[in-house]
């Protein structure tokens, strides 16, 4: 079965999931994009706007989204975009470890179907998912190879665009770190990683 058909079915299941009481929520949010794609960008949950659509980032924050995709000359239809969560916690409130997990095979099967190069997670839970105990704001826009599922990564931790449109700080160093996408796509940034890498764990050690 070629990607999109196997996403479909990903697609289909979530659809049908009762895993966690948020199915409950308007409509389920898979997830979207290229199945090609050598980008895949992993946010938090679907919010309001997201739970009516079935589609991530429509909000404001998903604007930000595409005009930072723009500024790195991507469009939203060249990438593929997902959340940990695929349906809307009530009020908008954090996701809690149950509904991370409840999740955590269909973001596993996608990421193993697309295979990107390059897997940006936007906020703190989906940053945690493959560099547990790290703090955002200290390696945000911080490249890393990450073995996961038998499969190596560069895994790129960025704020969530939400995050940017209430901190003005925030925004300018967001739009700093997309740029480091386009960097990574157009060259090998093996070495540059390896070293950060090296510097990490000797920090742990100290």
């Amino acid at each position: 079965m070629a990607k999109e058909g196997k996403l479909k079915r990903i697609a289909a299941q979530i659809e049908k999931c009762r895993r966690c009481l948020l199915w409950k929520s308007p409509k389920a949010v898979p997830g979207t994009g290229d199945p090609d794609s050598e980008v895949m960008f992993i946010g938090e949950a679907p919010g309001f706007h997201e739970s009516r659509q079935g589609l991530p980032f429509v909000g404001v924050a998903g604007k930000l989204l595409d005009k930072l995709l723009k500024d790195i000359g991507l469009e939203r239809n060249e990438v593929f975009i997902c959340n940990m969560l695929r349906h809307r916690p009530p009020g908008n409130r954090d996701p809690l470890p149950e509904e991370i997990e409840a999740c955590r095979s269909f973001l596993d099967e996608q990421i193993q179907i697309i295979k990107p190069k390059i897997i940006v997670t936007l906020g703190r839970f989906s940053m945690n998912k493959f560099l547990p105990g790290e703090k955002i704001s200290r390696i945000h826009g911080q490249a890393r190879y990450v073995d996961f599922l038998g499969k190596r990564y560069i895994v790129v931790p960025m704020y969530h665009p939400a995050a940017a449109l209430r901190n003005g700080r925030i925004m300018e160093e967001i739009k700093e770190d997309f740029q480091k996408i386009k960097v990574f796509l157009e060259e090998n940034p093996e070495e540059e990683i390896m070293e950060k890498n090296r510097e990490d764990k000797q920090l742990k050690l100290v």
